[in-house]
């Protein structure tokens, strides 16, 4: 989605949207355990989070700082219960001041109003952050907390393989394809597939949004004719039968780890999903810049990505942004995540750490942090969530599932089209105004 159109639009706009016309929420509300308790005392600050190594973050946080300490709970992962536990304490009235909250969902906090605006406390610190991070704070021109990580998308491939079979590392997606083919010859697939999130990278690069807000609607557009261009690539992909195991599977890892599967297209992130998936091919993957849709391109998607959000009931909005900022970029705080959880930081102190300077063994003593910290700042600014992306994005899974098996005639347009319906189903059964 085009930046301007969502500034354009605006919080106010896109919560009138919504069922009864939600208001924005406000530090007035009743108090919880993620309250401030004011008068002179230490203030607490609850914070929940799924990524591991926060609770070393929190005592760090605690260890300098007299004024505010912080309570922390991990949680489980959002689409694993944590976004219901956190819907659940809002309601409920003891939600904590900050939790973790993907990017591809915030929008639905926001039109929920189960989110605060920061903006006043939080624009100064702007500067600190990646752009990539910053946007996926950012719904309008109103910030709801403080970026933690982000997913920059880069080309990992088994150089060993690509050694052995002539395959010059692509540049483009043609390139990509044409690689594909050679592989195919020797036995190899070029890549597993996608189907969901990490499918929307490719039309983030490509500048083909999902979202849109038109004439005080939402137009879902996954299926939109800049969409179907990217599809009609990656059905040319499956049907030269260059793409094999389903991402995830049992199968995927032991390609991965065996070289049958040759390529990983994602997130910075899955640097550590193919350490853990294929140990025994240490040594043979390299990591590159994304291939581009026009030869001299230097743009690349997002997939993944969250952030601290405050949310309604937090007492004082001003200390719970003082807390996220903190976690997400003293250089500490920042190595403590990296260390314990694995994340790609979305803070330019994150992107400095010395954890990520050094080269990976796995790598071949590749400096692969170079690469991701050049793709974070590639990350194509043409995109934002909306509501409804739960459905949007477990319907195209569905139907990308159906057209990797060439079950019934099913196609990636089709999945894409089959996904913005249903989108557009849930939308109008919740009120919200959607474009036909």
């Amino acid at each position: 989605m085009k930046s301007s159109i969502i500034k354009a639009a605006g919080v106010a706009s896109i919560l009138t949207l919504t069922v009864g016309g939600l208001t924005a929420c406000s530090s007035d509300s009743t108090s919880g355990s993620g309250s401030a308790e004011g008068d002179g005392k230490v203030k607490e600050v609850e914070v929940w989070t799924w990524a591991a190594g926060y609770d070393e973050a929190a005592k760090a946080f605690n260890a300098a700082h007299d004024d505010i300490q912080i309570k922390y709970t991990q949680i489980e992962p959002g689409n694993k219960g944590g976004y219901d536990k956190i819907r659940n304490s809002i309601t409920a009235g003891n939600a904590p001041c900050l939790a973790q909250v993907g990017f591809e969902t915030l929008p639905s906090f926001v039109a929920e109003g189960n989110v605060v605006d920061v903006t006043e406390f939080a624009s100064a610190d702007k500067d600190l952050y990646a752009p990539a991070g910053w946007a996926g704070v950012s719904v309008g021109d109103k910030i709801y907390g403080a970026p933690q990580d982000q997913g920059p998308m880069v080309l990992f491939y088994n150089k060993t393989v690509f050694e052995a079979n002539g395959v010059a590392v692509p540049t483009t997606w043609d390139e990509y394809q044409a690689a594909g083919e050679q592989l195919k010859a020797a036995g190899v697939k070029l890549t597993g597939t996608y189907e969901d999130y990490d499918y929307s990278g490719f039309a983030w690069q490509a500048g083909a949004p999902w979202y849109e807000i038109k004439d005080g609607a939402w137009s879902i557009t996954p299926d939109s004719p800049e969409n179907l261009e990217v599809a009609s690539y990656w059905q040319g992909l499956i049907d030269a039968d260059l793409i094999g195991a389903g991402i995830w599977s049992d199968e995927w890892s032991a390609g991965l780890g065996d070289g049958s599967i040759a390529t990983i297209v994602g997130a910075a992130w899955f640097s550590g999903i193919l350490k853990d998936s294929a140990a025994a091919s240490a040594g043979d993957w390299a990591v590159a810049e994304l291939p581009q849709w026009e030869a001299g391109d230097a743009k690349t998607g997002n997939v993944g990505g969250s952030l601290s959000a405050v949310l309604k009931g937090c007492d004082d909005p001003e200390a719970a942004w003082t807390v996220a900022n903190w976690l997400s970029t003293d250089p500490g705080s920042v190595d403590s995540l990296i260390e314990g959880g694995g994340v790609y930081p979305a803070s330019v102190a994150g992107l400095e750490s010395e954890l990520l300077t050094s080269g990976d063994d796995y790598f071949g003593g590749q400096v692969v942090a170079d690469v991701f910290k050049t793709a974070s700042g590639q990350v194509n600014e043409d995109w934002a969530w909306g509501p409804g992306v739960s459905t949007l994005v477990g319907t195209l899974a569905t139907g990308m599932k159906q057209a990797y098996a060439k079950e019934g005639g099913a196609t990636v347009a089709t999945a894409l089209t089959g996904a913005r319906e249903a989108t557009e189903s849930e939308l109008k059964q919740q009120g919200i105004a959607v474009n036909e």
